[in-house]
């Protein structure tokens, strides 16, 4: 099994992609991992609704246990952004040098340029439970906090 970091940062993706589901945001502006904790921050205009986050969470699970598969691919960056534009980008920015990248793909749901490991399918990671929500106003920033628990058979 897979270290809780690497899982932790998969769910990462996973959230991500069950936020631009939930609510269309498109920018990660910062992530964390400790263990099984993260926390991920998101641009957004707006505060969401407590229904909004009870969905994120209920669509990321439910990505957890479909149990889809988790491609890595390197590719050159020009190719990269011909397949997907500038959906494959953060806000903070991969160096201009960096001419071959390593994306992250679960198909029809997240996308990134991601240099860290992840699991091979999202099934690995368990279950996601959100714990704390932030609004910042001001930054227009939503920070979700969320922990990761294995499955039990």
């Amino acid at each position: 099994m897979a270290s809780n970091e690497v899982r932790t940062h998969t769910a990462l993706h996973v959230l991500k992609g069950a936020a631009s589901k939930v609510l269309g945001v498109k920018w990660t502006a910062g992530t964390f991992v400790d263990g099984s904790h993260g926390r991920l921050a998101i641009q957004l205009n707006r505060k969401p609704l407590d229904e909004e986050i009870s969905r994120i969470e209920a669509e990321a699970n439910m990505k957890i246990k479909e149990d889809a598969e988790i491609e890595e691919l390197q590719l050159d960056r020009v190719e990269a952004g011909k397949l997907w534009g500038n959906s494959i980008y953060d806000v903070f920015p991969i160096p201009a040098h960096i001419m071959n990248l390593k994306i992250l793909h679960i198909r029809n749901w997240n996308v990134n340029a991601c240099k860290e490991l992840h699991t091979k399918k999202t099934g690995e990671i368990g279950s996601l439970r959100i714990v704390k929500t932030r609004y910042r106003d001001t930054k227009e920033l939503l920070e979700i906090s969320f922990d990761i628990f294995a499955e039990r058979s």
